[in-house]
């Protein structure tokens, strides 16, 4: 079984939907499903604005309709960020604070930490986890320790429209990663797509195994720069990009 986990486009947060570049890179992130004959047996999108908004554009160009997940939506729960008074998202962080504390190498520890343990993250962290193995399980596959039974193994792809910060985490799950190390080591841009395959090389016994990370061969292909959503300023002294 493949899974296609796709960020949404170029987004408009303040209400929820797609900046005009977000609307042509979801267009053509559709041609390029149609274009490689791509043949989805499922889809599934998260429940904001910003998400269904791309999911609709593929699945228009393909024939189909999604179920609603609200795990799938972005991970959201509130840390007190060292930095920082008030509350911030759990996965937003300066490096230099998070980098020295070991925790957050291992996906066994790192909700140990006190910055996540005195939050909502590890509630929310196995909502989604309890809620992909359940998806997992209707396609197929079981969680059985840290890894997954084929109980009705296929060659199936699944679409899975979503977010950042909860991609990292479906990838954190699947592959038995500190969802820390994605957050901070990774970016999936807007529209891009990321190929996560199962691997039985025993019968019954399967694994994940990421194929492709964040590909955006559809915009490249169509000479269009990927919108930086996501990115921090390359060098310091960029004024022009994010900082924080």
């Amino acid at each position: 079984m493949k899974l296609l986990i796709i960020r949404h486009g170029d987004p408009d947060y303040e209400h929820d939907a797609l900046t005009p570049q977000g609307e042509r890179e979801a267009v053509l992130l559709a041609e390029e499903f149609v274009r490689a004959g791509t043949v989805i047996q499922a889809a599934y999108v998260s429940p904001l604005g910003r998400a269904k908004r791309t999911a609709s554009h593929v699945l228009n160009a393909l024939g189909m309709t999604a179920e609603e997940c609200a795990w799938l939506r972005e991970f959201d729960p509130c840390i007190r960020r060292p930095d920082k008074e008030g509350f911030s998202i759990a996965w937003d962080w300066l490096p230099q604070d998070w980098t020295p504390a070991d925790e957050f190498l291992s996906v066994e520890t790192w909700l140990n930490h006190p910055v996540m343990s005195d939050s909502d993250a590890p509630q929310k962290y196995w909502e989604v986890c309890s809620a992909l193995d359940a998806l997992l399980n209707r396609h197929g596959y079981r969680r059985d320790g840290r890894l997954y039974r084929a109980h009705h193994p296929n060659t199936d792809t699944i679409a899975l429209f979503c977010h950042f910060g909860v991609e990292s985490v479906i990838l954190s799950h699947m592959l038995n990663i500190s969802p820390v190390l994605l957050w901070h080591g990774f970016c999936a841009l807007p529209t891009s797509v990321t190929t996560v395959c199962t691997e039985e090389r025993r019968e019954g016994i399967a694994s994940f195994r990421v194929l492709e990370y964040g590909s955006v061969t559809h915009l490249t292909r169509a000479g269009v720069e990927p919108s930086k959503s996501a990115r921090f300023c390359e060098c310091f002294g960029n004024t022009d990009e994010r900082h924080d």
